[in-house]
């Protein structure tokens, strides 16, 4: 493993995910990126949240999004890591498989970190699972955990 990629998402247990992936990575000297994907959904309400406080404009933009996403990803870097730690903060606006794979892709990565939900197979079938997704379009180890 040289780099690493982990998936944040706004959960508890994002941070055991980020803590066992960082001391993998780091026991191999590995490259370590943080990355929280912001769905085209999320971005979109934020977006609509904040032009319709009155008497305000602001400029809320992709650039905005991916920035707080970004700092999201950092923030629990640094809760998790603490603040001299060395990972990059990567933040995306998308579908989370797409961005995640994209992400993988650019960074070249060589290994993905994810948490998956545990879902019966027809909930998997009805829902789909990132996790088996990311698995199944990524040329290279995938680690998931459920806990």
């Amino acid at each position: 493993m040289e780099r690493a990629l982990v998936v944040i998402e706004a959960s508890e247990a994002t941070k055991n995910l980020v803590a066992e992936a960082a001391e993998l990575a780091h026991g191999v000297d590995a490259e370590l990126r943080l990355l929280y994907v912001t769905s085209d959904e999320e971005f979109e309400e934020r977006q609509g949240e904040l032009s319709s406080i009155p008497g305000i404009e602001l400029d809320y933009g992709v650039a905005r999004g991916v920035e707080e996403a970004e700092g999201f990803a950092e923030a629990i870097g640094e809760e998790v890591l603490g603040a001299d730690a060395e990972f990059t903060a990567v933040g995306r606006i998308g579908d989370d498989e797409e961005e995640i794979l994209a992400e993988a892709r650019s960074s070249d990565a060589d290994h993905i970190f994810v948490h998956g939900r545990q879902r019966s197979p027809a909930g998997k079938a009805v829902f789909g699972d990132i996790a088996q997704a990311i698995i199944l379009g990524f040329d290279g180890p995938v680690t998931v955990t459920t806990s």
